[in-house]
């Protein structure tokens, strides 16, 4: 537990992660991935240094919801189960000269499970850890301009968008989800569901005739 505060306390170290914008966009391709059960807990929860108070039940909230909203999106045949961990933060606080506040951070832990199989993909859990991202708001440190639930959901954001990247290298080159052979699949169907159907006049030469 000393290492992992020592880890919160050197955040401001560490690189910024995404953000919600592409939420709206079609997901990186993930082979035959879809979502089934989305644990979230935080038996080992830590507070890094000058940080404002965020419950347990507030992490495993906002973890849970980041989470679902990014990968609720996938839609393929086969279930993997996701058991997350929180288990450390820091969450800028106001009233901070710049050079003493930390930026805010969130540490958990991923463990993949393949829900037909009754398997591990990954023996040992994941640890992702990121930062807040830069912006005009958190230049100066968020504590001053954001409140302490807005802090929790971008770094719980970030989170998920990390864990996606993640699966996203272990799909193309560990062949997690069916690897690149289901990415070609799904892409050829949903190539086909978008053709328009035997006889139908596609939507670009309706216009040009019009």
């Amino acid at each position: 537990m000393p290492r992992l505060a020592l880890l919160l306390g050197l955040c401001a170290l560490l690189a910024a992660c995404g953000t919600a914008e592409d939420l709206d966009e079609a997901p990186v391709p993930l082979g035959d991935f879809r979502l089934g059960h989305n644990i979230v807990v935080a038996p080992n929860l830590t507070k890094g240094p000058l940080s404002r108070e965020a419950s347990e039940e507030e992490w495993i909230a906002a973890v849970t919801k980041a989470v679902e909203d990014r990968f609720g999106r996938y839609q393929g045949e086969r279930f993997y189960n996701f058991g997350i961990s929180v288990e450390g933060y820091v969450l800028a606080q106001p009233g901070l000269p710049v050079v003493a506040s930390p930026r805010s951070a969130l540490i958990v832990r991923l463990t993949v499970w393949d829900d037909a199989a009754q398997a591990k993909l990954n023996p040992e859990p994941e640890v992702v850890t990121v930062t807040e991202a830069l912006s005009g708001e958190t230049v100066v440190g968020s504590g001053l301009t954001q409140t302490r639930e807005q802090q929790m959901e971008n770094l719980a954001i970030s989170a998920a968008k990390q864990i996606e990247r993640w699966l996203v290298r272990q799909n193309r080159w560990e062949g997690w989800f069916g690897g690149r052979e289901a990415n070609r699949r799904r892409a050829a169907q949903a190539a086909a569901d978008a053709a328009p159907a035997q006889g139908e006049t596609p939507p670009a030469e309706v216009a040009a005739a019009e």
